[in-house]
C-alpha cells in the first residue's frame, strides 16, 4: 500500500479526563486531523468539540460518514474496548487503543485476528514506552535480572471498571516484557480491594524464562503519585523515575576486576577518597535528566505514523495483548491468596 500523504483524519472516542489530552495532541500533529469528537455523554462530546472546533456526536458505534474517517482513537472504559474495536476494525479503520487492550485474553485476542485479517493498524497505549529514561536504558543494552517496580497512585475514581493490576500494574508488566523479552514462568500475587470490588492494592513476583526475576506492587489509594523502578543486571545498577522522567545507572568501569585486587593490601582507611578510588575507578555512574519529551505525543505521533507508512508501532496488539496475559495470571493468583 502506498504511503499517505495527506494528514490522516482521526476520530476521538472518548472525551473523559484522558480524552481531552488526545484532543489536544491530536489537533497539534501536522500529519493528523481530528475530525470529530464522539462519546456517549452529549455535554461531554459537545463541549470538546466546541473547544476544539469539530462535530460531534453521541452514536459510537455508528461515527457520521461525512467525517471520513480513517483512524480511531479509542478512549474508554476498557469493558468497551472489545465492542467498539471490533465495530471499527470491521469498518476497515485503523486503531489506537489506549491501554490495557482488554480486560481479558479472549477479547484481546479477538481484536488481534481482525486486525490481522484485516491487515489494518492496532496499536495499544502503553505510553511508558516513550518514556525518555526508558528509551534510554533499551538503547544501552542493560540486560536486566532482578527488576523491582513501584507504581503507586491517589484514588481517582476513574477506571473502577477494572483493577489496579489492568489499571496501573499493568504500565510495569509491559515495560517488563519488553526489556526482558522472555515468557514469564511462574506468577504469586497478593492484593486485596479497598474501595472497589476488584483488588485496590497488588503486589506479584513474576519469574521468566532463563532466570529473570521481577517484583511489581500496585497501589491505587496511596497518599502520593509514584512510578519508580529499580533494575540489576550483571553489569549494572538501573534507577528509574519515570514521574520525573530521572534515571540513574551505574556500571562497572571497562576492565573490572575486583578479584584481581589484593584485599590483604587495600585497606579502605588508607585510600584518602573513597568515594572517588569505587565511583570513578571501579564504577560509572550515568544520570539522565530528560523532561523534555512527551510520551503520549510520541505515542500519537507513532499511530499517525504507523497508519500512513503501514509499518507497525512500537506497541502492536500482540504486545499489549501479551500483557493482559501476564495481568491474567497476576488476577487468579490474587484469586488464590486472598488476604
Amino acid at each position: 500500500m502506498s504511503e499517505k500523504k495527506s494528514p490522516v483524519r482521526v476520530a476521538l472516542v472518548g472525551a473523559g479526563h484522558l480524552g481531552k489530552h488526545h484532543a489536544r495532541l491530536l489537533k497539534a500533529l501536522p500529519d493528523a486531523e481530528l475530525v470529530g469528537i464522539c462519546d456517549v455523554d452529549e455535554s461531554k462530546a459537545r463541549e470538546m468539540a466546541e473547544q476544539w472546533g469539530v462535530p460531534w456526536s453521541t452514536r459510537s458505534e455508528e461515527l457520521p460518514k461525512e467525517w471520513g474517517v480513517e483512524a480511531v482513537s479509542l478512549v474508554v472504559p476498557t469493558v468497551f474496548h472489545e465492542k467498539l474495536g471490533l465495530v471499527y476494525l470491521e469498518q476497515g479503520l485503523d486503531l489506537l487503543v489506549e491501554k490495557p487492550l482488554t480486560p481479558s485474553v479472549v477479547e484481546g485476542e479477538k481484536l488481534c485476528r481482525l486486525a490481522k485479517e484485516k491487515g489494518l493498524i492496532l496499536q495499544v497505549g502503553h505510553v511508558e514506552r516513550y518514556n525518555p529514561v526508558l528509551k534510554a536504558v533499551r538503547e544501552m543494552g542493560i540486560e536486566p535480572r532482578y527488576i523491582e517496580g513501584d507504581r503507586l497512585a491517589p484514588f481517582s475514581f476513574r477506571s473502577t471498571d477494572i483493577g489496579v493490576v489492568l489499571d496501573l500494574m499493568i504500565h510495569d508488566i509491559d515495560i517488563l516484557l519488553s526489556l526482558v523479552g522472555r515468557p514469564v514462568e511462574d506468577v504469586e500475587a497478593f492484593g486485596m480491594g479497598i474501595f472497589t470490588p476488584a483488588e485496590d492494592i497488588a503486589t506479584a513476583r513474576l519469574r521468566f524464562e532463563g532466570g529473570a526475576v521481577a517484583r511489581l506492587t500496585a497501589n491505587r489509594v496511596a497518599l502520593k503519585p509514584s512510578r519508580r523502578m529499580r533494575m540489576f543486571s550483571r553489569d549494572s545498577y538501573v534507577s528509574l523515575d519515570f514521574g520525573t522522567s530521572y534515571g540513574l545507572i551505574i556500571q562497572k568501569a571497562p576492565g573490572w576486576d575486583l578479584q584481581g585486587l589484593s584485599m590483604d593490601v587495600l585497606q579502605p582507611e588508607n585510600i584518602q577518597d573513597l568515594w572517588k578510588f569505587v565511583f570513578e575507578g571501579l564504577l560509572t555512574v550515568k544520570e539522565l535528566s530528560m523532561d523534555e519529551g512527551n510520551p503520549l505525543q510520541e505515542e500519537l505521533e507513532d499511530f499517525v505514523g504507523s497508519v500512513r507508512t503501514r509499518n507497525q508501532p512500537m506497541v502492536d496488539g500482540p504486545a499489549g495483548l501479551e500483557a493482559v496475559k501476564v495481568a491474567e495470571q497476576v488476577v487468579q493468583s490474587l484469586s488464590e491468596h486472598e488476604w
